[in-house]
């Protein structure tokens, strides 16, 4: 496998923010006091280490939160494990972070997707995490032992950085101190050998706080061609993966706090046969202000360097054809948002934000059969968006109503194309016009309490998405199927509405349902031309309606959380071969449920069965992906106070998941598998 470099300027910013943070709170404790009267008691600060709350109107919107414990009580312990118990959440291939390709693992909610890209914005607190380049999410490098909660919200949005939530918005936030302990970590084993690994430091930083935290995967893998159609060259899903990161909070006043992150990662993933090595890596930084002061306000930058790499081997000679040598991305970002103080019934937000994503590709075609260069591409452009936002949510009783805007000033440029032999000279050269424009999207809601726990909502909404620099300049090849670029693809559109009853007559009991109608025009997705080749195409639309629910169940050490999706997808394109299809890789049917015993403080039992109904591999449902159901489990025993035996396990029933079927040549998911280990703190 390949390795990437980290980029020590990027670690750099990352521990100069933290730094920051040290030498902001020591200044603010060096001042000299003023003389004050003993007898007056000085308000306590306390530091929160979020942004704002949610505005009341959020709960208008079809909404779930997973806590801590649903966190990290997986067979798996990966954070896209926990999200397949929301229902609706979608990856594009049913593989998890150790066993399929870094680019297949967009993130999408309700069915609203035609590739592998994220329809969903996904949030580590406050910062987007989609890959620059191809719009994919690091799924391993956002631990969920770092984390307090994830909040999940579907359907379209038009608050920060709204441009990206086309199907909804994930948003993870961080553990504090008081959460995570001052020290805490694990290591399992599995019946493979394969080894997962954490640790955390944490502690006071003057009167905030610093938590260090890191984490390791690697593993020989499993094989995910079938017995029957393993040859020399097939090789086990091998992946070795790490991430560290640093985070630090400290109050600059009583009111306003600074928050700073930085995390650098690195994922290297070997499929199919050997030499079919991937990878990606990336260095993240931010700096956060927050005021909870009479006028509210959130300020927050990033800057993001991340790089892909990607070989592609023959799956009839067995030797390298593509080598992707170099996708090196940068992204960059900022939001400022303030709540100015309007009334007890009337919460305003207005702000503005900007996201910013540059790359380029570097790959060279390989002869299958004298292993000479046949080609060397370079590819790529600059994305921008710079949007403008309000909001505003009305208390009226019974009756909240909230309505949103956003106008966002968008470019596609400086996007090119060249192809040369082996010897330089140009084959191709392209460079494509640049495009900028202005769109509006909306949203709008009501929430009514109608007493007993029981409260009603309905919602419609608007939103945007730009097409990736993947989706506008690179082609792929998962051989031997060609899937070619399309510098011309046009924005998504999302227009669709909502309505839906939460009841909750008490602590214990919780169960919401909602129906939704969601179209996405100009949806963009991998349109078949001819048996081995795709082009990426926007299309009419594709539209979905359905069903969801939750429902919860806490009896103090039983609880039950369990949720459903009903999707009825199709794609639209009047004369098309595919025209009223399934999109691909979208099931009708999601299910999931746990149930969990709780045994002290740190003790827990949860075991839960999932099911993901019937999928295609392409837009003409010429290849199936079969419906399956998977039973994990999750075993915490406390040995001592800080000390505890862990036992998980995936897919314990030992179901055959089929996550590719090209025209029979098939991939397989997680088999049968037992973890065990010992884990130190909460």
């Amino acid at each position: 496998m390949r390795v990437n470099q980290i980029k020590p300027a990027t670690l750099f910013v990352s521990a100069a923010c933290i730094s920051a943070l040290c030498a902001a709170d020591a200044t603010a404790q060096g001042v000299e006091p003023a003389e004050v009267d003993p007898s007056v008691e000085e308000p306590a600060i306390v530091v929160i280490g979020t942004g704002l709350p949610p505005s009341p109107a959020s709960s208008a919107y079809d909404t779930q939160e997973l806590d801590s414990d649903q966190l990290i009580s997986t067979g798996s312990g990966r954070i896209e494990d926990a999200l397949s118990s929301v229902a609706g959440f979608q990856q594009f291939r049913r593989s998890d972070s150790r066993s399929s390709n870094p680019s297949a693992q967009g993130a999408t909610l309700r069915s609203l997707g035609g590739n592998a890209t994220s329809r969903a914005l996904v949030l580590l607190d406050g910062v987007p995490m989609a890959d620059p380049f191809f719009g994919f999410i690091p799924f391993s490098a956002i631990a969920p032992e770092r984390l307090a909660n994830v909040v999940v919200t579907r359907g379209g949005g038009s608050g920060p950085f709204g441009a990206g939530a086309l199907a909804g918005a994930i948003e993870f936030n961080s553990a504090d101190l008081e959460t995570l302990g001052k020290f805490g970590g694990y290591l399992y084993v599995n019946d493979r050998g394969e080894t997962e690994s954490t640790a955390h430091l944490a502690g006071n930083l003057g009167r905030g706080f610093g938590v260090v935290s890191g984490r390791w995967d690697r593993g020989k893998g499993f094989f995910t061609t079938p017995a029957d159609d393993r040859v020399d060259a097939s090789a086990s899903a091998q992946y070795d993966s790490w991430s560290v990161q640093a985070r630090g909070v400290a109050p600059l006043t009583d009111t306003i706090e600074l928050q700073a992150r930085g995390l650098a990662y690195d994922d290297r993933r070997t499929l199919r046969f050997e030499g079919a090595d991937s990878s990606s890596c990336g260095q993240d930084a931010s700096l956060r202000l927050v005021g909870r002061g009479e006028w509210k306000f959130d300020a927050l930058a990033y800057v993001q360097a991340r790089n892909f790499t990607n070989v592609v081997v023959s799956s009839t000679r067995f030797v390298p054809v593509l080598d992707q040598r170099n996708t090196p991305s940068t992204g960059l970002g900022g939001k400022f948002e303030i709540r100015p103080p309007v009334g007890d019934n009337n919460v305003l937000r207005l702000g503005i934000d900007y996201r910013r994503s540059e790359g380029e590709l570097y790959e060279t075609a390989i002869s299958a059969f004298t292993g000479a260069i046949s080609e060397r591409r370079n590819a790529g452009g600059v994305n921008t968006d710079l949007g403008i936002f309000v909001e505003d949510d009305l208390l009226l009783g019974r009756l909240t109503l909230t309505a949103g805007a956003r106008l966002d000033r968008y470019t596609i440029r400086e996007g090119f194309y060249t192809a040369r032999n082996a010897a330089s000279a140009v084959l191709l050269e392209e460079t494509y016009p640049d495009r900028a424009g202005w769109t509006q999207s909306f949203r709008g809601g009501a929430l009514f309490d109608a007493g007993g726990g029981l409260k009603l909502r309905a919602a419609a909404y608007t939103a945007l998405r730009l097409p990736t620099l993947n989706e506008l300049y690179r082609p792929f090849v998962v051989f031997p199927v060609t899937t070619n670029a399309n510098a011309a693809l046009a924005n998504e559109r999302l227009e669709g509405f909502e309505a839906g009853i939460d009841f909750s007559p008490s602590d214990a009991l919780a169960f919401s349902v909602t129906a939704f109608d969601n179209r996405v025009k100009g949806a963009i997705a991998n349109v078949t031309l001819d048996a081995v080749t795709r082009e990426r195409q926007n299309i009419d639309a594709i539209h979905a309606r359905g069903v969801e629910a939750n429902a919860g169940l806490d009896l103090g050490a039983v609880r039950f959380d369990g949720s459903i999706a009903y999707t009825d997808a199709a794609a639209e394109q009047a004369g098309a071969a595919f025209d009223g299809n399934r999109p691909s890789q979208t099931p009708a049917w999601v299910g999931g449920a746990t149930i969990s015993y709780r045994i002290g403080e740190t003790g827990r039992v949860a075991a839960t069965v999932r099911h993901v109904g019937k999928q295609f591999e392409d837009d003409l449902e010429s290849d199936v992906l079969p419906a399956v159901t998977t039973l994990d489990a999750y075993v915490q025993l406390p040995l001592s106070r800080d000390i505890s035996f862990v036992m998980r396990g995936e897919n314990l029933t030992d179901a055959e998941i089929v996550t590719r079927n090209q025209g029979g040549s098939i991939d397989l998911g997680t088999p049968r598998t037992i973890w065990f280990g010992v884990k130190l703190g909460r």
